[in-house]
This record gives C-alpha cells, structure tokens and sequence, in this order.
C-alpha cells in the first residue's frame, strides 16, 4: 500500500427489539430489524514508517479523535480485529490507523462493530487476502454479535443473540431520520438486567413490512421500559420526537440513542439542544 487509504464505515438503528428468551448459557434469545444508517466514523489506514515485526505484541498503532473513548487503546475493536486477522494466518504488514469517531460510544448503534467490520474488509481487499464475505463474516462474529452485519450493510431480520441474520426487503429511501444521543450511559449488564423475556404480541417481520405509520402500535423495544425508568431523560427524547412529528420513534439497541422516522425533514434542533444530533434522509 504505497499511500494512506480512507474509508468512512457507517452504523445501524435496530427498528424493534423483542427479548424473547433467556437460554441456558445465560445469553438472552432476541429478535430485531437491523437498518444501514449514513453516520459514519472514519478510517485512514497506512503501513508504519518503519514497521516492526508483525508477529510482535502491539505492532499495529492507532490514534484517536472525535468523540472520546474510554479504556485501554490496545483493547479497542479496530486493534484486536487487525490481530485476529494475524491469528488466522493471513500476513498484514504492521499498520498504523487514524480513527476518527463521529458515531458516538455506548449509542445501541454499533459504531465499534462497525469499525471492527470495516478494518478486516478493507485489509482484505488492500493485501489480496483469500476472504469471502461468509468467511469475513464468521470471522467478525468473534469480536461482537452485530460485527458481520457490517460487512455488507443491508436490511436484516436478526434472530438468535443477535448474530442469526436472514436479509428482508425494506426500503425507508426518502424518510428522514433523526439521532439523538444524551450524555446518558446504559451498559448491557443495566439492559439486561431489567428486561423479562416473553414472545411478543405482534411479528416483528410482519409489522416491517406495514407501513411505517402502523409501526408504532406494533412494534417496540424491550428494553425501553426498564431503562426508561431508571433513565426518564431517554423516555422525554422519544416523547419529543413524537411532538415534533415522527411518524415512529423509539430507542436503538439497549441505547442510549433514540431515533424518529419523519415524513418530512423536521427543524428540530432547539427541542435536543445539548444532546448528539444527527439528521439524514435516508
């Protein structure tokens, strides 16, 4: 690779989010809808100046700006899915990668997974590497349930801890999405903790197919209501973006973003004024 290569990786709202079971390993059976959002993180990856060994521990580097991240740099996803590539016995050179965060950490919009997904795919096709999207995806599956989702962003039906995806025709081209994200933090322990599995009342994949001005009646995520009321904050957000015209509005993943799907696009941005934002058509 004779120069910087830069790619932008995208995230995902979950549009429903049934818990239906908890199995016996402890992991909790789910189903939900997966859909591409164009919030995107961005990557530029190049080889070091002077690369050391690629066998030796921390070869690869990586920076960060953005938003902030907190923890070890050495346990971020972009790092570990460089050494697992290495692990399976394909040969990359050390690399050295700028993460720039424009999707915001512990949203439920997979933002981690996300880059993770991105590194394996692009290093695949910079070196030649011998991966199909299946093996790519098996890979990933390793380092988060929602990883091979990004391999090749589309709709999804997702069963199973989240990692059973069968591909389903939705298209929302044309309505407006709206992101809000809080300086609130909800970890998947909390998320999970509160929630009581049960089947629910309406199909999921059935509700997705109706319009969307029938999904708010039918469709909803399981982990609102316990997380709302340890959270009240996140409950008003979605309250107001109801107010302010969403035809169905409702938190992602175990959040803490919540979205709305408008028909319109909405001048909202007075009502979440100290919070994430993000406005798009898709």
């Amino acid at each position: 690779m004779n120069k910087p290569h830069f790619v932008k990786t995208g995230c995902k709202i979950n549009l429903g989010l049934n818990i239906t079971e908890r199995r016996p390993d402890g992991y909790h059976n789910l189903q939900t809808i997966f859909y591409p959002v164009p919030l995107c993180d961005e990557l530029t990856i190049r080889e070091q100046d002077q690369p050391r060994a690629s066998s030796e521990a921390g070869a690869d580097t990586l920076t960060l700006g953005g938003h902030p991240l907190e923890g070890d740099v050495q346990d971020n996803l972009v790092l570990r899915a460089l050494r697992l590539l290495r692990q399976e016995g394909f040969t990359v050179p050390p690399l050295h990668v700028d993460l720039r965060k424009v999707i915001p950490s512990g949203a439920g919009l997979g933002g981690g997974s996300s880059d993770a997904a991105c590194i394996v795919r692009e290093v695949a096709a910079l070196y030649g590497l011998p991966l199909t999207q299946e093996r790519m995806e098996r890979l990933v599956a390793r380092l988060g349930a929602d990883c091979p989702f990004f391999i090749n962003p589309r709709p999804l039906y997702a069963e199973g801890i989240g990692d059973v995806f069968t591909p389903i025709t939705l298209n929302l081209s044309g309505w407006y999405l709206v992101l809000v994200k809080p300086e609130v933090f909800v970890s998947t322990r909390e998320a999970y903790a509160g929630v009581h599995p049960h089947q629910p009342a309406f199909s999921l994949l059935e509700t997705s197919a109706l319009p969307v001005g029938m999904w708010k009646e039918r469709m909803c995520n399981d982990f609102e209501e316990s997380i709302f009321r340890s959270h009240p904050l996140l409950s008003e957000i979605k309250e107001e973006l109801y107010r302010q015209g969403a035809v169905y509005a409702a938190m992602s993943g175990s959040g803490s973003t919540l979205f709305g799907l408008f028909r319109s696009r909405p001048d909202c941005a007075s009502a979440f004024a100290g919070h994430f934002t993000f406005v798009c058509q898709l």
